[in-house]
């Protein structure tokens, strides 16, 4: 057996790893590449591999970083069925539905800008009859079912803690030599987050590929020192009657963010102000978190028993419409803006960023990783110009990030993952993280088990496991 990997390899973005088996493919995940333009067009529309060959795709969980190009195998002649969980199906296809929108309306604007100067115009890498086509290749599974995918081919979801239905993936492969094992983690999360399960233990594999966002880091934990930061901005949107724009993913992390606003509002720490979900998905993938209660922590069922509705408040609204995201631009503070995408790459976030990001009374909060050559890693490097639509624009707004709020494992939860895998794996592939993230990570592993090879895969490099 083989594997081949095309995407998130010494990078974060566009998570594509192929299991070539004597019998089969099988491609664990097939997310969108973001970053510069010219190269996420380049990686978008080309994905390394012949869809056409691929058996099955196992899919850890829905953020686009890892669902994201899947309408781009469906639309080059993939005829396989796509194996996930059940709360990764639901929240899947909200979410390529919305890429495909987003990606039409942002190649309708730019493509207008661009089209004054002369330029080539930009073309969507999928629409929505192609996202229809892969929706109906789903099969949903429940965690720790064994599921075949294909002729001596099995897989299971063991729960991952990082989004609603994120799983860490067990593929078993039957051969002549005998069967070998393969754990993929996708994203794992972390410990005591809030709505969410802690992640489940490891299965046994032969072979772990592993994702190292925070590979070389250990998150800070929620402090008190946190929520003063939190209780202090709202007081100077108060004070400004300013704006906090809040680039958020919309699945997992707004869900998030409302929790533990609703929680300070509940110690008396805040007093209750207007806070706006200006994302369509968002609104749609907490329909869907409220579907799911079985994936719920103790904590979160309390709040559903006590409270009813985890997610909404009277101070709290959700925004659908275009003309009401657009009255919000003219709208005074104080007040939260909470929009995606979270690492700023499209969506409403984009305009609400335009029209806020030139007053020095608004505050711009970054709550997540955000990528290499991302308009959120520019604001988190603090680039006093930053290109929005393509058009540089000054930067006067602050910036404040919260690195506490990760629903991704750090350092230590990692290493800590593969310490409990019984008996250790031969082979580790650290993936997802860019070079510096996952070169530390590998050497902590290799020093921590030094009869376990741990490899960094360069992106295309292929292994016999």
């Amino acid at each position: 057996m083989k594997i081949a990997f095309h995407g998130a390899a010494r990078s974060v973005t566009g998570s594509r790893h192929l299991l070539q088996t004597s019998s089969a493919q099988v491609l664990l995940d097939c997310g969108m590449f973001q970053g510069t333009r010219q190269e996420s067009e380049r990686r978008n529309h080309s994905l390394g591999f012949d869809p056409n060959s691929v058996n099955a795709v196992l899919l850890s969980h829905a953020h686009i970083d890892h669902s994201g190009a899947l309408p781009v195998l469906a639309k080059q002649r993939f005829r396989g069925k796509v194996y996930l969980t059940g709360g990764t199906a639901d929240l899947t296809r909200v979410l390529l539905e919305d890429s495909a929108r987003i990606q039409e309306n942002d190649c309708q604007y730019v493509n207008k800008k661009e089209g004054r100067r002369g330029k080539q115009c930009r073309a969507p890498y999928y629409d929505t009859d192609d996202v229809e086509d892969i929706a109906r290749r789903f099969v949903a599974a429940r965690y720790q079912d064994v599921v075949a995918v294909y002729p001596r081919i099995t897989a299971s979801f063991h729960d991952a803690g990082h989004i609603l239905g994120s799983a860490a993936v067990r593929v078993a492969v039957s051969e002549r030599g005998g069967t070998k094992t393969v754990l993929f983690t996708g994203d794992l999360g972390r410990k005591q987050m809030p709505i969410l399960r802690d992640p489940s233990s490891p299965p046994p594999c032969d072979v772990l590929i592993i994702e190292s966002t925070y590979g070389d880091r250990v998150h800070e934990t929620e402090s008190t020192a946190q929520k003063n930061k939190v209780v202090e901005l709202v007081a100077h949107a108060k004070a400004h009657k300013s704006k906090i724009i809040v680039p958020a993913f919309a699945v997992g992390r707004t869900q998030d963010i409302v929790m533990r606003i609703k929680g300070l509002v509940r110690e008396g720490r805040i007093e209750p102000f207007p806070i706006f979900i200006d994302s369509p998905l968002a609104t749609r993938a907490t329909e869907i978190f409220r579907k799911h209660p079985e994936c719920y922590d103790e904590e979160t069922m309390r709040t559903l028993t006590s409270e009813g509705d985890p997610f909404n408040a009277r101070y709290i609204r959700y925004i659908s419409s275009v003309d009401d995201s657009k009255r919000l631009n003219a709208m005074k503070g104080p007040c939260m803006i909470i929009s995606s995408s979270g690492m700023c790459e499209g969506g409403r976030v984009l305009h609400h960023l335009k029209h806020a990001i030139q007053n020095e009374a608004n505050v711009i909060v970054i709550v997540g990783f955000q990528a290499e050559h991302t308009l959120g890693r520019k604001l988190v490097e603090g680039w006093d110009i930053v290109p929005i639509f393509g058009v540089p624009t000054p930067r006067r707004a602050q910036v404040v990030r919260f690195n506490g709020l990760s629903a991704h494992a750090d350092r230590n939860d990692l290493l800590a993952y593969v310490r409990a895998i019984n008996p250790l794996p031969g082979k580790v592939f650290v993936v997802h993280g860019e070079e510096k993230q996952a070169l530390s990570l590998a050497a902590a592993m290799q020093a921590e088990h030094p009869r376990v090879q741990v490899l960094v895969p360069h992106p295309g490099a292929v292994y016999e496991v």
